[in-house]
């Protein structure tokens, strides 16, 4: 597999470029840098908290990179990085993804939020889910464009969802594994070798980005 050109990594709902999720994938692109190759170009867009603008800016961040680029998409990321995958035929990989967004966005119907890295404050209300319904693929296309990384006990998201949505990707369940996916350090290997690269297997630091 050739390795891909470009990296972009979209973050989850009410997260943001700056989380520790995006610090790392950044960083690890870095570290592929070295005299033969130059490293994959890694972007991390900070997404809006409204869903059809999300998917805008994650879609206009894809059209300036181009095909050859490898999506990465945590949880509501995940779900925008499959709407992306499913119109352009890209390859992605998804930490705890947003199956149905729509019916959790139900869930918080209200609420009013700050965001922690932007400390935008917004409330959710039907647009949200009106958007998510109307954004939602039925089915994928190609299962072996993927590769879903899932935590056994994500205490937002039922990862059982996921295995079903996405039978036939590429999966690995981490056990005990929460929606944060605290140990995505240590898959990192197995994220970037779906993109065609090969990273030294050692010890990395814990994320705890929650989306």
């Amino acid at each position: 597999m050739t390795p891909v050109a470009n990296i972009l990594y979209l973050h989850g709902f009410n997260s943001g470029a700056a989380s520790p999720k995006a610090r790392l994938i950044a960083a690890t692109c870095e570290r592929l840098a070295s005299e033969d190759a130059a490293p994959p170009r890694c972007v991390t867009p900070q997404l809006p908290h409204r869903p059809e603008e999300a998917l805008v800016c994650a879609e206009r961040e894809l059209s300036t990179l181009g095909d050859d680029t490898l999506l990465i998409g945590s949880s509501m990321g995940g779900f925008l990085a499959t709407c992306l995958a499913e119109r352009f035929g890209a390859r992605a990989v998804l930490i705890n993804p947003a199956v149905r967004p729509a019916r959790l966005v139900a869930q918080w119907m209200g609420a009013s939020l700050e965001n922690p890295y932007t400390h935008e404050r917004f409330t959710i209300d039907a647009r949200h889910g009106e958007a998510l319904e109307t954004m939602t693929p039925a089915a994928v296309i190609d299962p072996s464009r993927y590769q879903v990384l899932l935590g056994s006990a994500d205490e937002t998201l039922d990862c059982r969802d996921a295995l079903a949505f996405y039978a036939g990707a590429s999966m690995i369940v981490h056990p005990g594994g929460d929606h944060g996916f605290s140990a995505l350090a240590e898959y990192l290997p197995a994220i970037f070798a779906h993109g065609g690269w090969t990273l030294p297997v050692h010890s990395h630091a814990r994320s705890d980005e929650p989306t």
